[in-house]
């Protein structure tokens, strides 16, 4: 029952937020409606940003679109963000239908370009466009980096940083040794 209760608070509030967007962004921004937005959400565009969403958006608590200054950013249906997921393009990233962010995924097409004059302070961006087919799962506490392309019908196993180009219909994990550095007794030594 809780699940109706949400929907019937979250759904209005989508329509109020897909609302205000239009109104102060026009062309730059469309969504379908209908969507499900907690409260707790955010959309930004800045100015000259593109933001187009399909229909059934689902952002829980926490969730972030952000398009930045001349960025794009294009949503196909059905995109599922659990809580702590931020999207933030500052050039082009694109997502198609039926695509899942396990809780905490980030995903960013630029990096801070700490070689220029000023380091990281100066806020230069090196950038490169992210692409993300259909029917994706990506888990969670996922890294995203810029220049990566994300073939149609893929896992992404959780824990993963991810860049580069991975195929359709590929199951991505990053595999990591667990190893023993020291051992030590857990009781208390005396000085002697």
């Amino acid at each position: 029952m809780n699940k109706y209760i949400k929907a019937m608070f979250c759904i209005p509030f989508a329509g109020i937020k897909f609302t205000i967007l239009k109104l102060t962004n026009g062309k730059r921004f469309s969504a379908t409606f209908p969507a499900i937005m907690s409260p707790l959400t955010e959309i930004t565009l800045n100015q000259g940003s593109e933001l187009y969403i399909g229909k059934l958006l689902k952002m829980h608590n926490g969730a972030k679109l952000r398009v930045r200054y001349g960025g794009k950013m294009e949503i196909g249906e059905n995109l599922g963000m659990s809580n702590g997921c931020v999207i933030t393009a500052y050039e082009h990233i694109k997502i198609g239908s039926n695509v899942m962010l396990g809780p905490n995924v980030l995903i960013y097409d630029q990096d801070h370009d700490y070689s220029v004059d000023g380091g990281v302070s100066s806020m230069k961006f090196k950038t490169s466009p992210i692409i993300i087919g259909s029917n994706v799962w990506i888990g969670a506490n996922t890294l995203i980096l810029r220049g990566t392309t994300i073939g149609d019908n893929c896992v992404i196993g959780g824990g993963s940083t991810i860049k580069g180009n991975f195929p359709p219909n590929s199951i991505v994990i990053q595999k990591r040794i667990t190893e023993v550095l020291k051992q030590y007794n857990g009781s208390k030594q005396s000085n002697s």
